[in-house]
């Protein structure tokens, strides 16, 4: 199978191309609800490549059981501290439920059994981190174009958002975990940050928000804030690409928790950040104003780009 483009060599050739679709009158383009929706957002040129060159269903490769690495670094969260987590954990998930709803017309709650009676998608594909490690691994989840048609999106869901279990930081005293992974995302959380989830009210007040966009009490926001849990977002191409899965099998095995378990995205024509980890529930939005600063991500709220393909 052909390689895809690398994202450098789809950066260097974005003008060109942008150029070129101008010239060509891109109908095509010009009457695709993701372009208009692009082109409102403003949204950097390697996504507006990536859908000119790409397919919705272009693969990222797949490899051969003999090319799966002997070890897949489990990077940043390796054991979420959050105690109703820890408590999953110790039960190893049988009490476990994925929420799906937001923008949809039937949303509804699977436990971790009820996904795995699910039709399956098994993949072997390249792990890519931004940090600059690669890892090729085996994965089997459940194809995330499955929940949504169950789920039945309304018209104005534009976004999938995964709110994740594990907790980044803890208010202003920061006594949250220490690093995230590719879903929990595979980066160590630089020193200093200011806590992402920090949105401003009227009055100069200041409250926070969780990752799921609940808004803390007074006192709780008082006494140290509510926690800001890892959360990351697609949008719907590349939600209803047949490769984007939410795994909770690695190598033939159960997902161990050090890779995310029970649940992380697959979402394979990404850098790793994108892959969430310890996913609890899949939120669509028709934007990310209600969540952390605004960015589609905790580590788009850092700095990040919102679109990381490759």
């Amino acid at each position: 199978m052909s390689r895809l483009p690398s994202r450098r060599a789809l950066l260097t050739g974005a003008s060109a191309a942008a150029a070129a679709a101008v010239l060509g009158g891109c109908d095509r383009l010009g009457n695709a609800e993701w372009f208009r929706r692009t082109l409102k957002t403003g949204e950097d040129a390697n996504l507006f490549v990536q859908r000119l060159l790409l397919t919705d269903r272009t693969l990222a490769p797949e490899y051969a059981e003999a090319d799966i690495s002997p070890w897949f670094k489990p990077n940043g969260t390796e054991d979420p501290p959050d105690r109703d987590y820890k408590a999953l954990a110790k039960g190893r998930f049988a009490k476990y439920h994925l929420q799906v709803d937001g923008l949809v017309e039937a949303p509804f709650r699977l436990s971790l059994a009820e996904l795995r009676k699910l039709p399956a998608r098994t993949q072997i594909t390249r792990h890519d981190c931004v940090e600059g490690w690669s890892a090729i691994g085996k994965w089997t989840g459940v194809p995330l174009a499955d929940l949504l048609k169950r789920a039945k999106l309304k018209p104005e869901g534009r976004y999938v958002v995964f709110h994740c279990a594990d907790t980044m930081d803890q208010g202003e005293d920061n006594g949250g975990a220490d690093t995230a992974e590719d879903g929990g995302s595979d980066e160590t959380i630089p020193a200093g940050n200011a806590n992402p989830a920090m949105t401003k009210q009227s009055g100069g007040g200041e409250s926070r928000k969780d990752s799921g966009g609940q808004q803390a009490s007074d006192d709780t926001a008082a006494s140290g804030g509510s926690p800001v849990r890892y959360y990351e977002s697609i949008d719907l191409v590349d939600a209803f690409h047949p490769q984007t899965i939410l795994a909770y099998d690695m190598n033939d095995k159960a997902l161990p928790v050090s890779n995310g378990a029970p649940l992380r995205l697959r979402v394979e024509r990404n850098l790793g950040y994108k892959h969430a980890k310890y996913v609890m529930r899949i939120e669509v939005v028709e934007s990310f104003a209600h969540l952390g600063d605004g960015k589609g991500g905790y580590w788009e709220d850092q700095g990040y780009a919102w679109y990381a393909g490759i």
